[in-house]
């Protein structure tokens, strides 16, 4: 692991059970879900970073974004909770660190916080907010888009569906927390920012891989409750069960449903 990866030790009991449950290859995600990032790029237009400006990547995965940034002109500190995701940043020159963002600990030193389909894998985003207004100077914007409430609802109900049909004991704990735009507001404004967009819509995303690769790949902690044998039939009876709801035109399209923002802290 490279110099600048380093590792944030406070993490809630329940956040330590998702993360164990999700593991990222980095040449697997470079591969199949290089979508995320080409999807994100339109958010560093809403930041419009400026050459010598300091930029927090809050879950900035392999750092193809967070590369983007620094080519601006910026000073980029990426972050993220995956040692693997990291050292691939690290990989490209990025200054990378392995940090629970729900345990921030800068203070006043970023003119910009900028986050990419990263939020919603962070239960407790009320933390993650508070160390964003923390990390900004006194002005400094906030920008990002996570998954909103209804986002993959119908891969969610067919893998929870599926996996009682196969009489898997007890229910998966959910990787994800998908806010309406009402609750990710009020999350915002009790951390002190300023909402200068806060946008919902629905962006059915084409997948062009089989639906089983983004199962295993984004909702391990489902696929993983069932047990290894039975897992290949969990797979094959998902992907038939939504085959006539989200396969169109020769290829899959995800039922994504994101959450777009740009916050300010008051100068």
């Amino acid at each position: 692991m490279c110099r600048h990866c380093t590792v944030s030790s406070e993490r809630p009991a329940a956040y330590n059970r998702l993360i164990m449950n999700q593991h990222w290859d980095p040449a697997r995600y470079a591969t199949e879900a290089a979508f995320v990032a080409t999807l994100g790029a339109p958010l560093i237009d809403l930041l419009a970073p400026q050459a010598g400006e300091r930029i927090l990547d809050l879950g900035c995965g392999d750092g193809a974004l967070t590369a983007r940034l620094a080519a601006s002109g910026c000073q980029v500190v990426g972050i993220d909770s995956s040692a693997e995701q990291i050292a691939a940043a690290c990989a490209r020159g990025l200054d990378a660190h392995v940090v629970d963002a729900q345990a921030l600990a800068f203070d006043a030193g970023f003119d910009g916080v900028f986050s990419n389909a990263a939020l919603h894998w962070m239960p407790r985003q009320d933390r993650v907010l508070a160390g964003a207004y923390r990390a900004l100077r006194p002005g400094g914007r906030f920008v990002g888009e996570l998954g909103a409430h209804g986002n993959v609802a119908h891969i969610v109900a067919a893998l929870v569906d599926e996996l009682a049909a196969l009489q898997i004991d007890g229910r998966p704990l959910s990787p994800w927390t998908f806010p309406t735009a009402e609750t990710f507001g009020e999350l915002l404004r009790a951390q002190g920012f300023t909402i200068s967009t806060l946008a919902v819509f629905e962006r059915p995303t084409p997948f062009a891989r089989d639906l089983s690769d983004w199962l295993t790949l984004m909702a391990q902690s489902y696929v993983n409750a069932a047990p290894a044998a039975a897992r290949p039939d969990l797979l094959a009876r998902v992907t038939t069960r939504l085959r006539p709801v989200l396969y169109r035109d020769g290829q899959w399209a995800l039922d994504y449903v994101r959450l777009r923002f740009v916050a300010t802290r008051p100068a």
